[in-house]
């Protein structure tokens, strides 16, 4: 398994962590899905699961690389996304951490779907199993963090309903699913809805 390894070109700017008050959403959010067991690691330590929220335009706070398997997170375990290029697989990030491996599906999103200002990947390999096909997913031969997932990803927006549905399962990625919303907690919202629905956390 590939999983927690960043596929794209990242330029990584070091800086100081933002503001508490710009990390708290992303961090509470993800406190949450940590004790849901949808954000962790695996037994060979790989992280999964990652939470962002816009800033401003395109730019975006993401949780970063290598931080799944943390119990608790704070602003030192966050990333500033400034720039995604799909077509040249390249990201810009800063803060005191590389972004997430996931941020170029995050950039995806923002990008096909303007009101969107919060994004939730988790892992969850019977949840995932139910989603497939039932919900908008992305093509089983496309992988994780590619400029392919990027393009997959404005297919489902083109060619589904996912901008109503709010969720996605990726079948090239084992176990993922994608929720997103106008604000962070409303993409909460939305996956614990259909988590719940599926017979889970009850």
């Amino acid at each position: 398994m590939d999983e927690g390894y960043i596929k794209f070109h990242a330029e990584h700017i070091p800086a100081p962590p933002l503001p508490e008050n710009l990390c708290r959403p992303v961090i509470s959010v993800r406190q949450k899905l940590f004790e849901m067991g949808l954000i962790g690691a695996y037994p060979d330590g790989i992280g999964f699961g990652n939470v962002s929220r816009r800033l401003e335009g395109e730019q975006f706070l993401i949780t970063a690389s290598a931080t799944g398997n943390l119990p608790r997170i704070s602003p030192t375990h966050l990333s500033k996304v400034l720039e995604v290029v799909p077509e040249r697989n390249y990201l810009k990030c800063t803060g005191p951490r590389i972004a997430s491996s996931e941020s170029m599906s995050h950039a995806a999103v923002y990008r096909q779907s303007p009101r969107t200002n919060g994004v939730i990947h988790v892992h969850h390999f019977e949840w995932w199993e139910k989603l497939l096909y039932k919900v908008p997913t992305t093509p089983p031969h496309i992988a994780y963090g590619t400029p392919e997932m990027a393009r997959a990803i404005a297919d489902l927006f083109d060619q589904t309903e996912v901008a109503r549905i709010r969720l996605f399962a990726l079948a090239g990625h084992r176990e993922g699913i994608f929720a997103f919303g106008p604000t962070l907690e409303a993409a909460f919202r939305t996956l614990q809805a259909h988590y719940t629905a599926a017979g889970f956390g009850q």
